[in-house]
């Protein structure tokens, strides 16, 4: 979302890089992809986005057979494009300690972002649903007790509208109720009666 908001005041696109589309098996092939990716990108003015960074940015490895050796090529090459690159790239990642050192060193800014506290997660919530999407009788002071992420947020407020939608009503406390729950199971985690208490 911070991409978005960057691109969005800069006034340039946005080019997500699909890993699956970068990335290959065979030798050589992931370089030809990447200078395919930057080229475009500098000719089109773009900014770079690479979700998960550290499955493309990784640490070398110490050498112990030619995989070894392939990937660490790959690195190297990302490295040397990334000294290269005229534009903005951003990499997104939960694993900075994944990445490679020489990465982090040619990086620029290094933004944290920190789990939010209650006060954060009210402004999220109030922000979440576009304007005028149909809300009612939704409590952000409940809805911030939720102790989660700005990402699981955005789930549970798409989850919510989709059933809201499936309904044929506007989005209520009820619908975001079932949505956490469903959310709250995909991570494992229980939802407690102090999180949802006098939801509805």
């Amino acid at each position: 979302m911070a991409a978005e908001v960057l691109a969005r005041d800069l006034h340039l696109d946005l080019y997500r890089i699909d890993l699956s589309s970068v990335v290959s098996k065979y030798i050589g092939e992931t370089e030809k992809n990447l200078r395919r990716v930057f080229d475009a990108a500098e000719e089109g003015g773009a900014i770079l986005l690479f979700d998960e960074a550290d499955a493309l940015f990784g640490r070398r490895s110490e050498v112990k057979d030619s995989h070894d050796r392939y990937a660490n090529i790959e690195v190297s090459y990302l490295l040397q494009r990334m000294e290269a690159y005229r534009g903005l790239a951003i990499l997104t990642t939960n694993m900075k300690n994944a990445l490679d050192p020489a990465f982090l060193r040619r990086i620029r800014f290094v933004v944290q972002f920190p789990f939010p506290d209650v006060d954060q997660r009210r402004e999220i919530w109030k922000r979440i649903f576009p304007q005028g999407a149909p809300l009612e009788g939704l409590d952000y002071r409940k809805l911030a007790r939720l102790n989660i992420a700005g990402g699981n947020i955005r789930n549970i407020a798409l989850g919510a509208a989709f059933l809201a939608a499936d309904a044929g009503e506007p989005i209520r406390m009820g619908h975001l109720l079932k949505a956490a729950q469903s959310e709250y199971t995909k991570l494992e985690k229980p939802l407690t009666e102090a999180e949802v208490c006098k939801w509805i």
